[in-house]
C-alpha cells in the first residue's frame, strides 16, 4: 500500500503527453507543524506535552525525520493510578522508557497499517499495529482516537489508553500481570510489598 501524506494511491503511472498522473483517495493539505508542535498546540495533549518537556525529547520531535507519535491523550493519563502516573512522572528513565514506547522508528499512516503488522519503537520494544475492519488497534485493542495528523516529521496518532512498558513499572506491577500474582499475595501479607514497589 503506498500513500502520499496520508493519502491513498488508487491508480498509478497514468501517462499524459506531457507527464504522468497518479490518483490519490484525499485532498492533500499543507503540513507546516512539527510533531512538537503539533503536541503544543493540541490542547488534549496537555499532560502529553509536560511530560515530553520533562523528558527532554522536545528536540527529536522537532527534529528532522520520519517518526510515528502514538500521543497519549489527557484522558489516557488519567484512566491509569494517580500513584503510579506521580511515580513515572517523577522518574526521568522510567518516563523517558514510557514515551519512546509511543514513537515509531518510522511514518506509518493509518492507510498503510496491514494486520498483523509488528513496529518497533524507540525504546527497542515493539508493538503489534494492525486493524479491525475500519479500526486501527494497538496489541489488539482499537484505541486509537484521531489517526493521520501529519506533521513535516512524520505522523501522529492520538491513543485514549496508555503504553506502559516493562521497564517503566515496578516489581509489584509486573507480577500482578504475570504468572507470579499470588506469590505478590503472600509479600502484601507478610508486609514485605514495599520491597517490589
Amino acid at each position: 500500500i503506498v500513500t502520499v501524506n496520508c493519502a491513498r494511491l488508487l491508480k498509478a503511472d497514468h501517462h499524459a503527453t506531457n507527464g504522468v498522473v497518479h490518483v490519490i483517495d484525499k485532498v492533500i493539505a499543507t503540513t507546516t507543524n512539527t510533531i512538537q508542535q503539533i503536541i503544543e498546540t493540541e490542547e488534549s495533549l496537555e499532560t502529553l506535552r509536560a511530560a515530553v518537556a520533562a523528558s527532554d525529547l522536545n528536540s527529536l520531535l522537532e527534529s528532522e525525520g520520519q517518526y510515528t507519535l502514538l500521543a497519549p491523550t489527557n484522558e489516557a493519563f488519567e484512566k491509569i493510578p494517580r500513584e503510579t502516573l506521580n511515580r513515572i512522572l517523577g522518574d526521568p528513565e522510567a518516563l523517558r522508557d514510557l514515551l519512546n514506547h509511543h514513537i515509531l522508528k518510522s511514518a506509518m499512516c493509518a492507510e498503510a497499517i496491514i494486520a498483523g503488522l509488528t513496529m518497533e519503537t524507540l525504546e527497542g520494544t515493539t508493538l503489534d499495529v494492525g486493524c479491525s475492519g475500519e479500526e486501527l488497534t494497538l496489541n489488539g485493542k482499537p484505541i486509537i482516537a484521531n489517526k493521520d495528523v501529519l506533521a513535516t516529521n512524520g505522523v501522529v496518532h492520538f491513543v485514549n489508553e496508555l503504553l506502559i512498558p516493562d521497564s517503566a513499572k515496578t516489581l509489584f506491577e509486573l507480577a500482578q500481570e504475570s504468572e507470579v500474582s499470588k506469590s505478590t499475595e503472600f509479600f502484601r501479607q507478610a508486609g514485605l510489598s514495599s520491597h517490589l514497589t
